[in-house]
């Protein structure tokens, strides 16, 4: 068959007798806005180093429905975006499915599909919740406020609403909340110099397994008495089940709510670390109804499962390339001001494989890179931004702050930084502090898959 804009294709190689048959796929040259700058099939498989009779494994990215009445896939192969004619019968392929093509000739082959891996399905689940996601700072504050000024129960038949009074909490969603509180990270309790601690460095870890990210994980481990443990999603999970027990429902109506999603969360749903917020304010007005605790919480769990879902695609696909991390961790981790009020931080951290033997596949040794982003909003000092990266045994570090004040403060306090880190046994290769925020990593969502690699 002769491609539009390139030379006719060598004849493919017939397939053994043993081997299915497969389905000829043509490649079609890419578009392009100048006149006779269109790359023929014969350069568009060159730049993709994809040798003859080489197979590969490529992204269904779109199906296009051609004029004629014939079908194109538009593949996601190697990095690169590349059409393929798919004949005219509507192809049994579906966007984000993984297929093995082979090349033959200027030709790619359509070996078959690969059955549905764990990666799609993370990422549909991740796309199903993203929407539908609640600030934890501000649903933590509307929880402890429901601890003094109780929540609004449904009105008996007949009677209004504005008739009703408020009732405490069921005793378990109290407990569970009180035992939450008791276990946050407090701020007064990072005096300078105590990270050098061992002690301390156990603390942190305990926080960070408790942030609710590893809540699956924990109860596998642990069995069931991990329930009882201070880990917040499953606190937030035994409010709810207090909440529906106390109104005689099951989980099939908790199910049934539209979870209440925070506004800033819907236009940046996947952007990690992001703008802090500002902090919420007290909840001075009427109490909340049942209903909306639980809509709210519904919304809470999301966040929490979205970045558990959010680490999990990607590294789904980390660690096949030079640059990319080979594993992550989204971390929202909340703690409380020394007035009791919620605030959260959040943590990006990223492990970068380092290459051996002048190879370019990444191995996972101890020499790895590991880079830690830390935002949070502090109510004196303001919005503050963290970027830590450290090759053993080498250690840099770049403070961003938005207040000119607190810039001048951490300047100030860099000197004794470098020595704390120092004292740890580590060479600090960079130290810096500049006024405003970083650039923001984000991630898109396209064709409703995750698109890791943003």
């Amino acid at each position: 068959m002769k491609l539009n804009g390139g030379p006719p294709p060598l004849p493919p190689k017939q397939p053994a007798p043993d081997q299915p048959p497969r389905s000829p796929a043509t490649v079609t040259p890419g578009t392009s806005t100048a006149p006779g700058a269109a790359l023929s099939a014969r350069q568009q498989l060159a730049q993709l180093q994809l040798a003859d009779r080489e197979t590969a494994l490529a992204k269904v990215a779109e199906i296009l429905r051609q004029k004629g009445g014939g079908h194109e896939l538009l593949l996601e192969l190697r990095g690169q975006s590349l059409k393929v004619a798919a004949g005219n019968q509507p192809p049994d392929l579906s966007v984000g499915d993984l297929i093995k093509v082979m090349r033959a000739g200027n030709e790619l082959q359509l070996i078959g599909k690969l059955a549905p891996g764990q990666e799609s399905a993370v990422a549909r689940a991740l796309a199903q919740r993203l929407p539908w996601q609640q600030s934890l700072q501000a649903g933590l504050t509307q929880l402890f406020s429901a601890m003094s000024q109780g929540l609004k129960l449904p009105p008996p038949p007949g009677q209004l609403p504005s008739t009703t009074s408020a009732q405490p909490l069921p005793v378990p969603a109290q407990q569970a909340l009180q035992k939450l509180i008791n276990q946050l990270p407090k701020a007064d309790a990072l005096a300078p110099g105590a990270g050098k601690t061992e002690s301390m460095a156990t603390q942190v870890r305990q926080w960070l397994s408790e942030s609710g990210l590893f809540s699956e994980a924990r109860l596998l481990q642990t069995g069931p008495s991990a329930a009882s443990q201070p880990d917040l999603k499953l606190v937030l999970a035994k409010v709810v089940s207090a909440l529906l027990t106390s109104q005689n429902q099951g989980p099939e109506q908790f199910n049934r709510l539209p979870p209440l999603a925070s506004q800033d969360l819907l236009q940046a749903p996947l952007q990690f670390p992001r703008a802090p917020a500002p902090a919420a304010s007290k909840n001075t007005g009427e109490p909340a109804t049942v209903g909306q605790t639980l809509r709210l919480l519904a919304g809470m769990l999301n966040r929490i499962t979205v970045n558990q879902l959010h680490s999990q695609t990607l590294n789904a696909r980390a660690g096949g390339e030079p640059g990319v991390p080979v594993n992550t961790l989204l971390i929202e981790l909340p703690w409380l001001t020394p007035q009791q009020e919620p605030r959260t931080a959040q943590l990006r951290l990223e492990q970068y494989a380092q290459e051996k033997d002048g190879n370019k596949r990444p191995e996972r040794t101890s020499a790895s890179e590991w880079r830690l982003s830390l935002s949070m909003d502090l109510d004196d000092a303001g919005p503050l931004h963290f970027d830590v990266t450290f090759r053993p045994p080498s250690v840099s570090a770049m403070v961003w702050a938005e207040n000119q004040a607190t810039l001048r403060t951490v300047h100030r306090e860099l000197p004794l930084l470098r020595q704390s880190l120092n004292d740890l046994g580590l060479e600090v290769a960079d130290l810096d502090c500049r006024r405003g925020s970083p650039q923001q990593m984000q991630t898109r969502l396209e064709h409703r898959l995750v698109d890791t690699k943003a």
